[in-house]
């Protein structure tokens, strides 16, 4: 009976390694902020959430998610296209099993890159713990399928990383007086960002990532909630654009140095000013009647406080740039992905995510025996 026992839990892990490696949609790994997280402050007792109606008033399941948005997040449509089901989050007790081998999303709204940003939230997934989690999660793998296919698993992945836009507006731009904007002028302030960014992606590398897409920062000022309590006129904050012109290219020329140290395109800048920008300089180009006010929200630009079963709801999400004070609608979403997967080297470099999996499918083709 023992020997009959052993050979059904080998059997079952051949079996589940070979699903792993062979005709199964590509790893996909999520780590940052409320812009990709899929629900992990669910299970946390932060007030950084989105559990509660109207969120997730047009996803497939018409229930509050914990994803920041009317529906869909940039996440779930980077699996779709993957040809993948959306990826759960790690705290979720539903992912287990064959789930974790589709990946798993990290990310917890509120984390910056520093440790002390988003400390008005409490109890949220910083990075260090993200990349703890990951490495527990392969713990978990290997238990499944074994050591050899979940390392080829990792390294197989397509990992996203979006960080930095809570380092400014909940850190430095908090108060007017904040801990770090006494310690820090503004350039040093991203330099010293940039650093400490530089150390999390080559932890990550070091856990086995070697397809990494890093976002920049949006166009922060820009945002609801920044026009409802910083702009005069409808504008986009100054300073805050200031904060992201200084901070995006850093980080760009961060990633080639990490490239050209590890000697290969691991990590892709993702220029999510950019494309954010777009629709918001021209929303009537793209369909949209608005990217000044938000669709859920009260007060100036629908940008004071959160999104509740309270506020002012428009009733057509698809005419509106921004579901809340911060996060975009499921449409404006969809657009961002598009330049994911088509965008020049303007907007990903040095190669979109398109060109990423063609390539890295014709290299699995010609590596097979």
């Amino acid at each position: 009976m023992a020997a009959l026992a052993v050979f059904l839990v080998t059997a079952v892990a051949v079996l589940a390694a070979a699903t792993a490696t062979e005709g199964a949609p590509r790893p996909f790994f999520v780590f940052g902020d409320s812009l990709v997280d899929s629900g992990n402050n669910n299970y946390l007792a932060t007030t950084a959430r989105a559990d509660s109606p109207p969120y997730g008033l047009d996803h497939p399941t018409h229930r509050a998610t914990g994803r920041f948005s009317n529906g869909l997040n940039v996440p779930d449509i980077i699996s779709e296209h993957l040809g993948a089901e959306p990826v759960l989050p790690y705290l979720s007790p539903h992912l287990d099993g064959h789930k974790l081998l589709v990946g798993a999303n990290f990310a917890s709204a509120g984390v910056g890159i520093l440790n002390d940003t988003g400390i008005q939230f409490m109890n949220i997934i910083r990075m260090e713990k993200q990349l703890r989690y990951f490495e527990q999660y392969q713990n978990r793998v290997r238990r499944l399928i074994g050591e050899e296919a979940t390392r080829r698993l990792v390294r197989s992945a397509l990992v996203l990383i979006t960080l930095g836009g809570n380092d400014f507006v909940n850190n430095y731009y908090l108060l007017p007086f904040s801990a770090r904007s006494r310690q820090f002028a503004l350039p040093d302030y991203v330099r010293y960002l940039i650093s400490e960014y530089r150390t999390i992606l080559q932890q990550l590398y070091g856990l086995g990532a070697r397809r990494v897409l890093v976002t920049g920062s949006g166009p922060i000022g820009c945002a609801p909630a920044e026009l409802a309590t910083r702009s005069a006129n409808g504008e986009c904050d100054i300073e805050l654009q200031r904060a992201g012109a200084l901070y995006n290219p850093q980080l760009v020329r961060m990633t080639r140095e990490l490239n050209a140290q590890f000697g290969s395109d691991v990590f892709v800048a993702v220029n999510a000013y950019r494309m954010h920008m777009d629709f918001i300089s021209a929303p009537a180009a793209y369909g949209f009647i608005t990217s000044k006010v938000a669709c859920c929200g009260q007060g100036p630009y629908n940008g004071v406080g959160l999104c509740t079963a309270f506020s002012s709801i428009c009733p057509d999400r698809s005419l509106y740039a921004f579901w809340d004070n911060f996060h975009p609608t499921e449409r404006a979403n969809r657009i961002i992905v598009s330049q994911f997967m088509a965008g020049s080297p303007d907007y990903m470099h040095p190669l979109n995510l398109s060109t990423i999996l063609a390539m890295d499918a014709a290299a699995t083709t010609t590596a097979m025996p």
